[in-house]
C-alpha cells in the first residue's frame, strides 16, 4: 500500500476506532455541497452525511468495464449497442447488467447504534448509515452465459471487491490535511482497495492498493473469453505489473487475452498476452447525477456522449432463483453453483473494531496470503519436508523481486533422526515453474566405522526448480480440499560452506505453493 494511502487509512481507522468520525447528528438532507474533497485518494462521493441506500453506495463507486477487441461475447457489437455483461438468464434486460452485494459492514465497537437496515426484501434499498463513519467490503459481478478457451465451460461469473472507508469532515483525519474550511459536515466515500478475484484461486488475485494517482471511476479490464477482472489504475487500456496491481505482483493473474487459445495456463504474465484496448469496447458505469466523476469521466474518457454502452446496477439475486432457472432446462445447467458461494443469505457479514490491529486485518484481508507445504522428500535418504511463512502468520516479500523467503524444514533417515532448516526463496507461489534457492543446517548421521555413526551438522545450500499445478481443472480437482496447487521440486544440495564435502539430489512430490 502507497505511504499516502496508508496514511489515508490509518487515520480513518484511529479516528473510527477512538470515536473520531464524531457523534451521529441529524443533518438537513437538503443542505448546500459548497467543498471540493477531489483531492483525496480514492474518493468516489461527498456530501451531508445521510442514510444512503446499497444501491446508491454502489452506483457511486461503479467501475468502467473494458473489454478485449476480440471479445467472443461482443459478437459484432460495439459501442453503444454492447450487451455484455449480461443479465442472469431468469432476468429479461436490453441492456448491460452488473450485480452488486454488500458483503461486510464494520463499526467502531463503541458506536451502539446498528449503520445498517435492511428496508423490504431488495438487498439494495437497504440502507448505511454514513453518518456514523464506516468500513465497507462491496462486490460487483459480471455474468457470461459462456466462457470460451481452456476448460471452458457454460456460464460464468467474475467478481471484483471494493473496499470503502467512510471518513467525516470533522473527523481526525480530515481535520488534520490541508484543505479549504468547510463549514458544513461532510461525510466522504473513499475507495482503499480494488480486487479482481481472478479465476477464484486466492494468489491469482489482482489486487491493487489505491493510490493518489488512482483514477476513478475504476476501470477493469476484462480478459478474452475467460472474463477474469484486473483494475486499470490509469484507465489507459494497457495493464501494467507493479502499477495497476501492486500486491503479490508475482503472482497476479493479470489479463492474458491469449488464454482464449488454450495454449498457456499458469505461467508468469507477460505483457503480450494482453490486447490493446479500444474506447468503443468499454462499457460505461450509471454514475449518479450528483457524482463528482463525471466531469473527470467527460475530460478524460469522452463519458456519455453515445459511443459507449452504459450498464444496469441490480441487486446481486438468489441461489434458488438460479436453481429454478436449472431445473427448468432441457439440457443439465449449474448455474445456481456459481451463485452459491457468493450469496449471502442472512445479508451482509456485520462486524465491529476496537483496536488499530483489527483494522488493519480488515483492510489487508486477501493480501497478507499464508502458506503451508508439505511435501515427501528425498535425497539418497527418505523424508518429508514443510515449509511455513517467515513471519509463521504471514509471509515476507521481497520488495526488490516480488519473491518470497519461507522457512523450510525436513525429516529423514532411520527414525527421521536427521533434521535440516533452510531459509527458501521463491519466486512466486503460483507460477508453473520456478527456480528457488535455500540455505540452511542440517544435523545427521555419518557412518564412522563397523555399526558406528557420528552426529554432524553441515551448512547446506540447495537450488533447482519448482514445479505447480493447479488441480482444480484437471480429473484430480477432489484434491483442491487440502490445496490447490501441488507439485514437485528437484535441485541439487552440496554441503559444506566454502569447501563442498558432498553433492546429492533432491526431489520432493507434495501439497502447496512453496
Amino acid at each position: 500500500m502507497t505511504g499516502y494511502i496508508r496514511k489515508l487509512v490509518r487515520w480513518s481507522l484511529v479516528a473510527l476506532i477512538t470515536g473520531g468520525f464524531g457523534s451521529v447528528q441529524a443533518q438537513p438532507e437538503s443542505q448546500a455541497c459548497n467543498c471540493d474533497y477531489g483531492s483525496l485518494p480514492g474518493v468516489v462521493w461527498w456530501g451531508p452525511p445521510r442514510e444512503m441506500t446499497v444501491a446508491e453506495l454502489a452506483a457511486y463507486a461503479a467501475p468502467i468495464f473494458w473489454f478485449s477487441p476480440d471479445e467472443p461475447s461482443l459478437g459484432d457489437h460495439r459501442g453503444p449497442a454492447i450487451t455484455v455483461p449480461q443479465a442472469f438468464p431468469f432476468e429479461e434486460a436490453a441492456k448491460p447488467v452488473v450485480y452488486f452485494q454488500l458483503k461486510e459492514v464494520v463499526r467502531n465497537a463503541s458506536h451502539d447504534k446498528p449503520i445498517y437496515r435492511e428496508v423490504g426484501k431488495n438487498r439494495g434499498d437497504a440502507v448505511v448509515d454514513t453518518r456514523a463513519g464506516a468500513l465497507l467490503s462491496l462486490e460487483y459481478y459480471a455474468y457470461y452465459a459462456d466462457e470460451a478457451g481452456f476448460s471452458a465451460h457454460r456460464h460464468d461469473v467474475e467478481v471484483a471487491e471494493f473496499r470503502i472507508a467512510v471518513a467525516l469532515s470533522d473527523g481526525q483525519y480530515l481535520s488534520s490535511l490541508d484543505l479549504p474550511t468547510c463549514p458544513e459536515r461532510h461525510a466522504v466515500i473513499l475507495v482503499t482497495k480494488v480486487t479482481g478475484k481472478a479465476h477464484g484461486i486466492e494468489w491469482y488475485w489482482n489486487i491493487l492498493d489505491v493510490g493518489g494517482d488512482t483514477r476513478f471511476p475504476m476501470t477493469l479490464l476484462v480478459e478474452e473469453g475467460k472474463h477474469a477482472i484486473a483494475p486499470d489504475r490509469n484507465g489507459d487500456g494497457y495493464f501494467t505489473p507493479s502499477f495497476d496491481v501492486n500486491v503479490r505482483v508475482n503472482d497476479a493473474w493479470g489479463v492474458r487475452d491469449i488464454i482464449r487459445s488454450g495454449g498457456l495456463f499458469t505461467a508468469g504474465y507477460q505483457a503480450w498476452m494482453t490486447k490493446v484496448r479500444r474506447p468503443e469496447d468499454r462499457v460505461l458505469p450509471p454514475l449518479p447525477g450528483d457524482s463528482p466523476l463525471l466531469a473527470d469521466l467527460n475530460r478524460y474518457q469522452t463519458g456519455y456522449t453515445g459511443g459507449n454502452a452504459v450498464y444496469e446496477l441490480r441487486p446481486l439475486p438468489s441461489t434458488a432463483s438460479a436453481a429454478a432457472w436449472d431445473a427448468r432446462q432441457p439440457e443439465e445447467s449449474h448455474l445456481a453453483d456459481f451463485l452459491v458461494d457468493k450469496e449471502l443469505v442472512p445479508g451482509p457479514a456485520l462486524g465491529d473494531i476496537s483496536t488499530l490491529d483489527e483494522a488493519w486485518r480488515w483492510i489487508d484481508a486477501g493480501a497478507l496470503k499464508r502458506s503451508l507445504s508439505i511435501s515427501a522428500y528425498a535425497d539418497g535418504r527418505w523424508g518429508f519436508s514443510w515449509t511455513i511463512p517467515f513471519f509463521i502468520g504471514r509471509n515476507m516479500s521481497v520488495p526488490m523481486t516480488g519473491g518470497y523467503v519461507l522457512h523450510r524444514m525436513y525429516l529423514k533417515g532411520h527414525r527421521l533422526r536427521d533434521f535440516g532448516w533452510t531459509l527458501l526463496y521463491a519466486n512466486s507461489a503460483s507460477r508453473w515453474l520456478d527456480p528457488y534457492f535455500a540455505a540452511g543446517v542440517e544435523w545427521h548421521d555419518v557412518d564412522s566405522g563397523v555399526e558406528a555413526t557420528e552426529r554432524r551438522s553441515d551448512m547446506v545450500f540447495e537450488t533447482g526448480f519448482k514445479f505447480r499445478t493447479q488441480v482444480g481443472q484437471s480429473p484430480l480437482k477432489f484434491l483442491t480440499f487440502i490445496t490447490d496447487f501441488w507439485g514437485m521440486r528437484v535441485g541439487i544440495k552440496n554441503y559444506g560452506f566454502f569447501d563442498i564435502d558432498r553433492l546429492t539430489y533432491v526431489v520432493e512430490i507434495g501439497a502447496g505453493s512453496f
